[in-house]
C-alpha cells in the first residue's frame, strides 16, 4: 500500500449534499461513526490532517486572543479526517475533507472546548487501511481513537500569541514568529 499527500478543500460535501448546503469543516467524534453525513466516510474514507498545531481563541476584553496549541516536543500531529470526492464538469475530482474533533482535554481544554482527534503511527497505519468497514469494525476503531487521542492531548501544550494571525489578509503564513509564545500582561 502507497500512501499519497493530496489538496482537499476544507469544507465536507458528500456527492448527495445541495450545493448551497453546509459543509462542515469539522465532525463531532461522539457521532461520526454513527452520523447520517459522516457515517460513509467513516466506513471508507479516513484521511489524516498533518499539522504542527492549530490556534484557538480565547474572547479577552480587549478583543478575541490567539493561542496556539501543539505537542510539548514540537512534533508533527496528525489529526483524523474523513474525505470525499465529486467529479466535476472538467472530469477532474474535487475532493474536500472535514477533521474529527472531541471534547478537549488538558491544555487544549484550557482554550476550546473542542480539539481535533489525533491518531499516532501505530493507528494510522489502521486508519488508513483500504476497504470498507462493517458496524463492528467501525464501533472498534472509533473507540480506540478515542481512547488514544485522549493520551495525545496529554501531550499538547498551549501559549499565546501575537494577534498578527487574527487577519488573513495581511499575514505571511510562512513567518515562524506567528507562533511564537507571546507574554501577556
Amino acid at each position: 500500500m502507497q500512501r499519497t499527500l493530496e489538496f482537499a478543500r476544507w469544507g465536507y460535501k458528500p456527492a448527495w449534499a445541495k450545493e448551497k448546503g453546509p459543509r462542515p469543516i469539522n465532525a463531532r467524534f461522539e457521532t461520526v461513526h454513527t452520523n447520517g453525513m459522516f457515517r460513509a466516510g467513516f466506513a471508507s474514507s479516513r484521511a489524516v490532517v498533518p499539522m504542527s498545531g492549530y490556534f484557538e481563541w480565547v474572547e479577552m476584553d480587549n478583543g478575541k486572543q490567539p493561542y496556539y496549541v501543539h505537542a510539548t516536543d514540537e512534533r508533527l500531529l496528525h489529526a483524523a479526517g474523513l474525505t470525499t470526492a465529486e467529479q466535476n464538469g472538467d472530469g477532474d475530482w474535487d475532493v474536500s475533507f472535514t477533521i474529527i474533533t472531541r471534547e478537549a482535554r488538558d491544555a487544549a481544554g484550557d482554550v476550546h472546548d473542542r480539539m481535533p482527534a489525533f491518531l499516532d503511527e501505530e493507528l494510522m497505519s489502521e486508519w488508513l487501511a483500504p476497504g470498507k468497514l462493517e458496524k463492528d469494525e467501525r464501533e472498534n476503531l472509533h473507540g480506540m481513537l478515542g481512547d488514544l487521542s485522549e493520551k495525545i492531548a496529554g501531550s499538547l501544550v498551549t501559549h499565546p500569541v501575537d494577534r498578527a494571525v487574527n487577519n488573513v489578509r495581511t499575514l505571511d503564513r510562512k513567518d515562524p514568529s506567528l507562533i511564537a509564545p507571546l507574554v501577556l500582561g
